[in-house]
């Protein structure tokens, strides 16, 4: 395994890039705010030892992209897979397991409460655009396998890893926990069949990318060919 290479976000290292990200999308902070509040309502503290495994390992961060399918070997030969939202459905059809499932509850949520009653973690996230889907699914899974997380600042059980988008929220959450190494199976950042927003998030997301990498001190290979082009001088995430 590799040597660990921890960097914990701290919420004031990352409200900056998310007052940015607010500002772009016009999103609401009090939206987000009370999201986060009726999550915390069906939370949890989650025991982060489950993720002990995470340390020094080789984490694959699956994205729900097209290529995800061509690329499931990439996750058959990492040490421990996150998944993103609907990533997971894929690669559990493929027989790949998911030792984490990231999602905002926006595509797959029955697949996230199926998973949480298997005793697999399922961190579910809160923003301001979410909330019925909190009240109506969170309340389902089983409380002792959902890592609840929010953008906002974290309260309670509800925490605060960094990241915006499903995916690069599952890059955060396996750095937290000291993955050795992160790959990329299914990420297309010029996917074309999104559309304007989610554009938009996957542009943030490779920013997001970026700042990490740099803190890692690591180049990931999905950003290879990208790195000129990012917008990388936004306050946040210092090396």
């Amino acid at each position: 395994m590799a040597s660990v290479r921890r960097y914990l976000v701290k919420f004031a290292e990352w409200e900056p890039t998310y007052r940015a990200i607010l500002s772009d999308f016009g999103f609401s902070r009090d939206r987000d705010e009370h999201a986060r509040d009726v999550l915390a309502d069906f939370a949890l503290p989650f025991d982060h030892a489950r993720f002990d495994s995470v340390s020094g390992s080789t984490v694959a961060v699956a994205g729900a992209a097209p290529s995800l399918a061509d690329e499931l070997d990439v996750a058959r030969a990492a040490d421990v897979v996150f998944a993103a939202s609907t990533a997971t459905d894929v690669l559990l059809d493929a027989g790949i397991d998911v030792d984490c499932m990231v999602t905002d509850l926006d595509k797959n949520p029955e697949t996230a409460r199926e998973l949480s009653k298997r005793g697999v973690p399922v961190a579910a996230h809160a923003h301001g655009d979410n909330i019925p889907a909190i009240r109506t699914y969170v309340a389902t899974f089983d409380a002792d396998n959902v890592l609840a997380t929010t953008q906002a600042k974290p309260r309670e059980a509800v925490e605060n890893f960094g990241g915006f988008t499903d995916g690069d929220r599952a890059a955060f959450l396996a750095d937290h926990f000291g993955a050795g190494e992160l790959v990329f199976p299914g990420w297309d950042f010029d996917d074309p069949s999104v559309d304007s927003m989610k554009r938009r998030k996957l542009d943030w997301a490779e920013r997001l990318l970026h700042w990490l990498e740099r803190r890692r001190d690591e180049r990931f290979s999905v950003l290879d060919g990208r790195r000129k082009a990012i917008d990388a001088d936004v306050s946040g995430f210092d090396r």
